[in-house]
């Protein structure tokens, strides 16, 4: 189960995503000293879990600044598919006369 869902991220002002990403990359620094010092790890899952949700917050973030997510609609817009370039017709190869 993820730390922080979708919505939950969408609905933070970029203050409040800041202050989170600030906490969450505080607790995973002490879960991985706990890890390295040979401590036992309550949840080891949760390293994960922690990672995965700062990678999240990180991409909205991004996504806001870049314009791809809206602000006032909270929408994700669809980023346009780049374009194929067309295929070129193959020459024919030229035989030699003999």
């Amino acid at each position: 189960m993820p730390i922080l869902r979708l919505k939950e991220i969408n609905s933070m002002s970029s203050e409040e995503r800041a202050k989170k990403l600030i906490e969450l990359r505080t607790e995973l620094s002490r879960l991985r000293t706990m890890i390295s010092a040979g401590g036992a790890v309550e949840n080891p899952t949760r390293v994960g879990e922690i990672r995965k949700t700062i990678a999240r917050v990180l991409t909205i973030e991004n996504e806001y600044a870049k314009g791809i997510r809206k602000v006032e609609g909270k929408e994700a817009t669809k980023a346009e598919p780049k374009k194929a370039k067309a295929a070129q017709p193959k020459k024919p190869k030229e035989t030699k006369p003999e």
